[in-house]
């Protein structure tokens, strides 16, 4: 996405508190300077490519290559100056997203999930925000988009153990795009035909700002 247990029985890569969410504020910068430091910068895939548009296949092995893969995915996500990232934007066909994204109290978030599942939440606990939404394998477009402002996810951590996480506004926004990267939807094809085209004329009138992939 474009720019915003007891702690003792938990064994994850991140803590959890009293309700069981992955506690993914507490050192932001030296855990997100350590994953993208390790790895590898790569271009961004952009809308057209197949491997956006159909779903991911499961992680089933969180191993040293899916340890390399999410280091890469922080150093590309932070060469496009986004706030998520999911595998197939940089052509990985394999349901992980990372992130780096404030909520609207400004509090930052860092963090991996695996195998993503978005919490149904009840229809009356629901608030829409239409802010606008932009998409890094969409660069340069924003649009507006009505999404619930607060969002849950379960899934895995990068070594596989069960998670869940939670996010309010920008945050909560970010956790359902990237989602959706990984059953094979981008922001755009949830907007009205009209502000798609509007969407994809912005793209091509301008130039990336990070290195992408060509569509031949």
């Amino acid at each position: 996405m474009a720019q915003q247990d007891t702690d003792q029985q938990h064994v994850g890569v991140l803590p959890v508190d009293d309700e069981g969410f992955v506690v993914d504020t507490e050192d932001c910068e030296e855990r997100e300077q350590a994953y993208r430091e390790r790895g590898t910068s790569r271009p961004i895939t952009v809308v057209g490519n197949p491997v956006l548009h159909k779903e991911c296949k499961d992680v089933t092995e969180f191993d040293d290559e899916l340890a390399k893969l999410v280091d890469d995915m922080f150093a590309s996500q932070r060469t496009a100056e986004g706030v998520g990232l999911a595998a197939n934007q940089i052509g990985v066909d394999l349901k992980v997203f990372v992130y780096d994204c404030p909520d609207d109290e400004g509090n930052r978030h860092v963090g991996v999930v695996c195998n993503p599942k978005l919490v149904e939440l009840p229809a009356e606990t629901r608030r829409l925000d239409d802010s606008n939404e932009g998409c890094l394998s969409v660069p340069t477009a924003y649009m507006p988009l009505a999404r619930p402002d607060y969002a849950e996810v379960t899934g895995q951590d990068e070594k596989g153990n069960p998670i869940k996480v939670r996010g309010t506004g920008y945050f909560a926004r970010c956790l359902q795009h990237e989602t959706d990267h990984l059953y094979g939807y981008l922001y755009i094809d949830r907007l009205s035909k009209r502000d798609r085209k509007d969407a994809l004329r912005q793209m091509a009138e301008n130039e990336p700002r990070y290195p992408v992939v060509a569509n031949d």
